[in-house]
């Protein structure tokens, strides 16, 4: 679709794994400190990851890091014509991973 790298939303998917709780946010009917410090950890950790995957290459959307919207016929042509799954995406799955060990 463009929208968010699939290297991004992976390293999210492993910021949640690690810092996020499966367990009810709700206990007795209040929010449960330790849970909504587990989320806001999470938050933050996402939000570095973000700031710092875009201050490296502008953006984190598909659309602008590949030069082209996925979402067309045209762009879908574009990236198999200049193979770009191959040569754009292991730098951009470098960087997500290089910035979430640093981070964890």
């Amino acid at each position: 679709m463009g929208e968010t790298c699939g290297a991004v939303t992976g390293a999210f998917m492993v910021i949640g794994l690690k810092h996020g709780s499966a367990a009810n946010w709700l206990v007795e009917g209040r929010v449960d400190d330790r849970e909504n410090g587990k989320r806001l950890n999470t938050y933050r950790l996402v939000r570095e990851l973000t700031d710092r995957f875009a201050a490296r290459h502008g953006s984190i959307r598909c659309k602008d890091l590949l030069g082209c919207d996925l979402s067309t016929p045209e762009g879908g042509k574009m990236v198999e014509e200049k193979n770009l799954f191959r040569t754009v995406c292991p730098g951009l799955v470098r960087d997500a991973a290089e910035i979430l060990e640093e981070i964890l």
